[in-house]
């Protein structure tokens, strides 16, 4: 096998990052809805004198929605390891170094990733027992944290498959290669380093 083969089945990493994908793509549209109820909301306050008002409860849906999209969005940044890094002392690494250090900062990621997760769960399982609800949509409050709890759980899944993907890339000198950037004036496509 070439160095240019992912680490990982070309399949297995398809099917990851389209449901990191899909997951953003799904957390873009909420927060898209959230802009509109917010601007919907905000007209009708202006426009109260001509009979018209805001939207009842908006920021607790804006509350909600927020943290379900922000949870939805994590997957997809995670499998294409777009978190804050400090590349400045590892550049200079010989590449068995930053692949060794990428699989620890890839467990650290999954197992933390796994105790906020599970520490939700335990939240929510509070919020149901004890039936808190929201105080103008009377919602039930764990709805929140089940939504959360979809980007959540796809979160650490996708955080274990790029720990297992790292330690892949230790072990095989292979490496998934980034996405293509869009094309650009000239049309040719450029790929990450």
């Amino acid at each position: 096998m070439s160095q240019t083969e992912p680490p990982l089945p070309a399949l297995l990493t398809r099917t990851v990052g389209w449901i990191a994908w899909a997951l953003a793509v799904v957390g873009g549209a909420v927060l898209l809805a959230l802009t509109v109820i917010t601007d919907a909301s905000i007209v009708g306050r202006l426009l109260i004198p001509l009979g018209l008002r805001p939207i009842q409860g908006d920021f607790e849906m804006v509350e909600a929605g927020t943290a379900f999209a922000v949870f939805c969005f994590m997957p997809w940044c995670q499998f294409n390891r777009g978190h804050a890094s400090v590349d400045i002392f590892t550049v200079a690494l010989p590449k068995p170094v930053t692949r060794t250090i990428s699989v620890i900062v890839d467990l650290v990621f999954a197992v933390v990733l796994t105790v906020i997760v599970w520490r939700m769960s335990v939240g929510m399982e509070d919020k149901i027992r004890n039936g808190q609800l929201t105080f103008i949509l009377q919602m039930p409050v764990w709805w929140t944290y089940a939504a959360a709890m979809v980007g959540g759980v796809a979160w650490v899944g996708v955080s274990y498959y790029c720990l297992v993907e790292s330690l892949a890339s230790l072990l095989t000198g292979r490496v998934r290669q980034p996405l293509p950037e869009p094309a650009s004036e000239t049309g040719a496509t450029e790929t990450g380093p």
